[in-house]
């Protein structure tokens, strides 16, 4: 069985058109989980009108109700699907071929109502992902799908990252896994959303500093595995002290400076 959870925050219209993409899956063995992270709308009330698993919490951020949606679940195999996105008809049947520690798939980007394409940088694969998911995030968390004890050897979403806890999770992932990759879009990811976290956080690279410093300190990597590490480190280090001078932030440049002279003086 797979366990699908979904994380929801005030998106009762997306949530519905996400739900009914996972009931129209053709492969049928599996649960739902909607975890509703604190919503102040019908965001309840929409999921109530499927045959899912409804846990309500304070809102305490997507990484928790991803986690709260994790412990409770049952199935041998856990796939995600954020509630503002949706899933073709054959997704969870293409993965459910494989039987490896992670699945993803090929998507199709769906911005402002418009198919976009994708950038050469957003470029996917399968095989060994680590150096690929340094820069940023290859995986996406609607697209994935990973037997559940890969959770238990390298833990769950941190819930202290507001954001870029999906790039943090990908690289302990992909620095003891392999994964597979369906070359065939199975989501449509949608964007452009006022409420998008990656909206909110222009500094994003500074959560992916910290992920990349964990990697450092706690997997055997490589000697071409940690110079990629320490390329990227450095990169946006410098990148990151350039904009927090500009912007007077100097507790930010003073940590970034530090990390930059223990890595690379």
């Amino acid at each position: 069985m797979i366990s699908v959870i979904i994380p929801v925050f005030n998106r009762a219209v997306e949530l519905e058109r996400a739900l009914s993409s996972v009931f129209n899956q053709t492969y049928k063995d599996f649960e739902v989980i909607v975890v509703d992270d604190g919503s102040s709308d019908e965001s309840a009330h929409v999921a109530s009108k499927f045959d899912v698993q409804l846990v309500q919490q304070e809102n305490l951020g997507v990484s928790a109700a991803r986690n709260r949606g994790i412990e409770i679940s049952n199935g041998e195999y856990i796939a995600f699907l954020d509630s503002d996105d949706e899933w073709l008809p054959t997704k969870l049947e293409a993965q459910n071929k494989y039987n490896s520690a992670c699945i993803h798939t090929e998507e199709i980007w769906i911005r402002n109502g418009k198919r976009v394409n994708q950038m050469k940088k957003h470029q996917k694969g399968g095989g060994d992902q680590f150096i690929p998911s340094l820069d940023l995030c290859l995986i996406s968390p609607s697209s994935v799908m990973i037997r559940r004890d890969v959770f238990e050897r390298i833990g769950l979403f941190r819930e202290d990252y507001p954001v870029c806890e999906d790039y943090d999770l990908w690289l302990k992932l992909t620095s003891l896994y392999e994964v597979d990759f369906i070359e065939e879009p199975q989501i449509l990811k949608y964007g452009g959303h006022k409420d998008q976290l990656s909206r909110k956080f222009k500094a994003m690279d500074y959560w992916r500093v910290k992920s990349l410093i964990w990697v450092l300190e706690n997997r055997e990597l490589s000697s071409k595995r940690r110079e990629a590490v320490l390329a990227v480190l450095k990169t946006k280090t410098e990148i990151l002290i350039k904009g927090y001078r500009k912007h007077g932030h100097e507790n930010k440049t003073l940590e970034m400076e530090t990390i930059k002279r223990f890595y690379f003086s």
